[in-house]
């Protein structure tokens, strides 16, 4: 039985975080950082094609109103889109290892404490090791058991998410996405 705070999954496989920014960047198409308008409609389709061919299946058959349904469910700010966070707790993220990095992460005060701490070499970027010591400090704190391919993986995600211009390391402007 799933606790009050627990958001209820959709009986779907856990994904990795690597598979979840596939998922997120597949619907993300805009690249704006919300599945809204015609890419709302696709996630929710596919979501309800997943649901019915994993003989997951509710009682009502129109669309709209299970969409509805879905974003009163869902959209937890209820501005009509869904954010990663909103995604996070929608799709079962091992570890929900996103959400984990997004909270520790939520206010710009503590973003910049986190920034000043992990730029070891005030370089003005988040090196791979730099990130690597960051999140594996975020993981110790959460109580989040690790090894260190799971640690490698994490970081790797986290770079592809936000390294917007590949160059392996994380600008301030980049961090703060």
């Amino acid at each position: 039985m799933a606790g009050p705070q627990q958001a209820p999954h959709l009986h779907l496989a856990e994904l990795t975080a690597s598979q979840f920014l596939d998922v997120w960047r597949h619907f993300d198409a805009d690249g704006n950082g919300y599945i809204e308008g015609k890419e709302l409609e696709n996630f929710f389709q596919e979501l309800e094609s997943a649901r019915k061919g994993a003989g997951v299946d509710s009682k009502n058959d129109n669309l709209g109103d299970k969409m509805k349904e879905f974003m009163h469910k869902y959209d937890k700010n209820a501005d009509g889109k869904i954010e990663m966070a909103e995604l996070a707790q929608i799709l079962p993220t091992e570890e929900n290892f996103l959400l984990c990095f997004r909270q520790h992460v939520g206010s710009s005060s503590e973003f910049m404490e986190a920034w000043r701490r992990y730029d070891t070499d005030r370089s003005g970027y988040i090196e791979a090791n730099e990130l690597k010591g960051f999140l594996s400090d975020l993981l110790k704190k959460a109580n989040r058991p690790y090894d260190e391919p799971k640690l490698q993986e994490y970081t790797q995600t986290i770079l592809r998410m936000f390294d917007m211009n590949g160059d392996g390391k994380l600008g301030l402007s980049e961090m703060s996405r």
